[in-house]
């Protein structure tokens, strides 16, 4: 009979399978196929955005990201889309007024580059 082991040199096993060179080396390759993708999604979009895919590495992960550090920080509503909101600003005589931001679908670039399921992250609102 086979014995099992859930450690080698104390390390789990599969802390020993994530750290392997094959598997990091397959994790950059998919990471990469799936950050092009969400590129030529994004450039089909974007008008003037800052948005932009970048791809970020974790202890034994990666992340694709899509980034709007840059721009108006709306990577949330680009991915998810927004409802309608209502906001006040103050104009440049300290004046304030209303700005209606309008409803905006998704554009789900990460989800669909990743070929995962397209899911609305609940009520985005921009402030």
């Amino acid at each position: 009979m086979a014995e099992i082991y859930s450690s080698v040199n104390g390390r789990k096993i599969e802390k020993l399978m994530a750290v392997n060179d094959v598997v990091q080396a397959e994790l950059d390759r998919r990471a990469f196929e799936i950050a092009v993708r969400a590129e030529e999604i994004l450039i089909r979009h974007r008008a003037d955005g800052h948005a932009e895919i970048d791809i970020e590495a974790g202890d034994n992960n990666r992340y694709v990201i899509l980034s709007d550090d840059r721009g108006q920080k709306a990577a949330l509503s680009i991915e998810y889309g927004r409802e309608a909101s209502v906001v006040i600003r103050k104009d440049k005589h300290g004046g304030k007024y209303l700005d209606v931001i309008p409803e905006m679908d998704g554009l789900y670039i990460l989800a669909t580059a990743s070929n995962l399921p397209k899911k609305r992250k609940g009520k985005v609102k921009l402030d």
